[in-house]
């Protein structure tokens, strides 16, 4: 909340130019949305939303922290009452597909986020990354692997999969859990 002449305001714009930069960031990706087309969307001035992030990598740092938080909520209540290996691994890949897919939030950004160049933000993100992906490090340890099945290739190949559904999903077919269990499947073997 803002103070100015003695009255509380609401918290000026910055949770509306986060929702519009998660959406054009997950419609576009990062390096084809310009601070303009963010500002342009919420009838801002482009300068005046260097009031609210300082730069564009600041911004996208903040969607990104927003939905791998989002993410990880998700996965983590999916994941609570479940006990057997299998089961936990295929309802946090539901969630982690359920969450990806929901337009309201900021999980499709995280997925097409990621800005071509490097720097101080890559960092951010993939601090962010890391500490998302343990959980899937900790679901896929705990699976009873054959000796010559690599955990490793496991993980990210269920997430690569998992996220490229945003190229090809449409709605009306198949939901998450569905999607989830087909493709958890495959690895079980």
């Amino acid at each position: 909340m803002l103070q100015q002449d003695g009255l509380v305001r609401p918290d000026n714009r910055r949770t509306l130019l986060l929702d519009e930069a998660a959406r054009l960031f997950g419609a576009r990706g990062y390096d084809s949305t310009s601070m303009r087309d963010i500002a342009t969307a919420v009838g801002m001035l482009p300068g005046s939303l260097y009031y609210h992030f300082p730069s564009k990598e600041d911004l996208l740092v903040a969607v990104y922290t927003l939905g791998m938080e989002q993410m990880l909520e998700a996965v983590q209540a999916a994941i609570a009452g479940e006990t057997e290996p299998w089961t936990r691994l295929e309802a946090a890949a539901a969630a982690h597909l359920g969450t990806l897919l929901d337009k309201r939030g900021y999980a499709a950004a995280v997925i097409a986020g990621w800005p071509a160049s490097s720097g101080a933000a890559r960092a951010e993100l993939i601090r962010e990354r890391d500490r998302y992906e343990a959980t899937f490090r900790d679901l896929v340890a705990a699976l009873p692997l054959g000796p010559h099945q690599d955990r490793q290739f496991l993980r990210l190949a269920l997430l690569g999969a998992l996220n490229w559904t945003l190229a090809w999903y449409r709605p009306g077919g198949d939901g998450p859990e569905t999607i989830a269990r087909r493709l958890v499947a495959q690895f079980r073997g």
